[in-house]
């Protein structure tokens, strides 16, 4: 489908509707007196209508997400967003929408209010979508596609070149909703809606984020699509609270990240526990925050849980869930306590496994991980980093640059240790800030994960890497030096500016207090740079290596 062919899926009174505007739309400079809005003029924080757009919160949203600004639709959770869908694209009694069943209750909900049929196209026993068979349940009427992915009761991803099938082969939206794509290991289907004007996908803040109090939804689609959904809903749909609590939160991203996997753990300690009752028919493979669960006398455990102060979702009555129940991972005290009253209920005894022991922070080989955590604001950057130098985890970087966040990986990747940066900043003007700044919050990151540094190595170094010939070489003695000798041909790559490469390391090694030399020199400048950053990445790997029988740094002078 090409881009333009979405103006002919809206509705024609939705393309002839002329939104409702402010004068503060209309004007484009900043006032100092407001006098339009018929509002209090005594401030008490919340006397003024909130920004109708989101600016500020949007432009984290791109960040975190990786989609540009003009991509965002920020609502009153994915339920206006859901809503809207069907008030753009679907005219009331004619129309109908496709829904894969078992899934989500409000698509249904949301379509019979706009008065839409819905056809249910069902998954198979095993929850997953068959692309042939989805577009055979659609008829000429039909006008939009609802997948949920990984899916809700279930769990599971469903297949992803099966989705794809239906968005190249349906002409009309389908639509992916991605509310718990945050505890998957899976890419998320929002790189693709470049390719494909016709697909928009739903995202969430309430899941993962730990927002749901705050009711914010995002939808992820051709600007074409989300200026008409910006042109359709209510002016101020986000209140000024919920805008400025989401973005506080927002500025503890890496706090997020590592709550996340704490959940992904938890969903595989409770999993792997109740597959191993009597009680517990099946365990069905989850990718979401919560585990769809087949027991013998669903019944008598649902309601004894509840008698128990526990509750958990009964999904018996909907397609393939008989004598499911839908358990959503709490903390891991909470999920002790559910195990517990499901054996006292059931009358079972603990596995020999036992109770999994609780986590007093990061523990390896019996001694604690040297993290560092940094959090760093400016007028022009909100940066947030977390170093984990004795564990590795699959790094979580979002700097609103996508180069540049390939290259952090890079140190996360090769230097084996746990990397996650977040930063917010303001690469609409350039990325020079968010560059520099993000060097200086990894350098102090890393000093404070080292500390004293009692039974480093010191060291570093990296021989010449792929056809880029790369070489760093680093002394985390204490001495401050820095030389840059790397060349590039062209003046980006990617999005960034060559000489910011220079700026990053030099900020890091200052903050980090340490001697570096970097020299690369190759045909491409892609490949150059990435050398730079996997040889730095070696270099700190055996520069932070601890000797377990040293007790001091390594130097000629005595203990540093």
């Amino acid at each position: 489908m090409k881009k333009d062919d979405i103006y002919g899926l809206i509705r024609e009174n939705i393309r002839a509707l002329a939104p409702y505007s402010t004068a503060r739309d209309e004007c484009k400079i900043d006032m100092e007196v407001y006098l339009d809005a018929n509002e209090s003029p005594y401030e008490t924080g919340v006397n003024r209508y909130p920004s109708p757009f989101q600016e500020e919160l949007k432009r984290m949203v791109s960040s975190i997400r990786r989609v540009p600004v003009e991509n965002i639709f920020l609502g009153n959770g994915s339920d206006e967003a859901i809503d809207l869908i069907y008030r753009i694209f679907c005219t009331p009694g004619k129309s109908s929408a496709v829904v894969v069943a078992p899934s989500y209750g409000m698509y249904s909900v949301a379509g019979n209010i706009n008065d839409v049929k819905i056809i249910y196209s069902e998954l198979d026993s095993e929850f997953q979508l068959n692309a042939t068979k989805l577009l055979s349940d659609v008829q000429d009427d039909t006008r939009v596609v609802f997948i949920c992915s990984p899916n809700n009761p279930s769990g599971n991803l469903l297949d992803r070149e099966e989705i794809i099938r239906i968005i190249e082969n349906f002409n009309g939206i389908v639509v992916v909703d991605e509310a718990y794509i945050d505890f998957a290991e899976s890419q998320s289907f929002s790189e693709l809606i470049g390719r494909y004007p016709n697909l928009i996908v739903l995202q969430t803040l309430s899941k993962a984020w730990g927002m749901a109090g705050l009711r914010l939804g995002i939808a992820l689609a051709d600007t074409i699509t989300i200026g008409t959904m910006n042109k359709v809903k209510y002016p101020y749909n986000i209140s000024i609270i919920n805008q400025q609590k989401a973005i506080e939160m927002l500025k503890d991203c890496v706090g997020t990240v590592e709550r996340i996997r704490e959940i992904k753990e938890n969903r595989s300690k409770l999993a792997m526990e109740l597959s191993q009752m009597e009680c517990v028919s099946k365990v069905y493979p989850s990718d979401a925050n919560f585990l769809l669960v087949k027991f013998k006398e669903r019944e008598k455990v649902f309601k004894e849980l509840q008698e128990r102060k526990i509750i958990v979702r009964d999904r018996s009555s909907q397609l393939h869930c008989k004598d499911c129940l839908r358990i959503t991972m709490g903390t891991e005290d909470e999920n002790r306590r559910l195990l517990d009253a499901i054996r006292e209920i059931t009358g079972e005894i603990e596995s020999k496994a036992g109770p999994s022991s609780k986590k007093e922070g990061c523990i390896t080989e019996g001694k604690k991980c040297r993290v560092g955590k940094v959090s760093r604001s400016t007028r022009e950057t909100s940066i947030q980093v977390c170093i984990n130098l004795d564990s590795f985890t699959r790094p979580y970087v979002r700097s609103g640059l996508p180069f540049f966040d390939h290259m952090l990986e890079q140190i996360g990747y090769h230097g084996g240790i746990g990397v996650d940066i977040i930063c917010c900043g303001d690469i609409a003007t350039g990325c020079h800030h968010t560059v520099e700044d993000t060097g200086i919050a990894l350098g102090e990151a890393l000093a404070q994960a080292l500390g004293p540094k009692k039974g480093i190595e010191r060291y570093g170094f990296a021989l010449p890497m792929d056809e880029a010939d790369a070489m760093v070489l680093i002394d985390l003695g204490g001495r401050i030096d820095f030389k840059w000798d790397v060349e590039f041909r062209e003046q980006f790559v990617g999005e960034i500016d060559t000489q910011m490469f220079s700026h990053f390391f030099k900020s890091l090694a200052e903050n980090l207090k340490c001697n570096l030399h970097v020299k690369a020199k190759g045909e491409n400048d892609h490949h150059i740079i990435e050398g730079v950053f996997k040889a730095f990445a070696r270099a700190l790997k055996c520069a932070v290596r601890k000797d377990e029988f040293s007790y001091g740094v390594a130097s000629s002078k005595g203990v540093l």
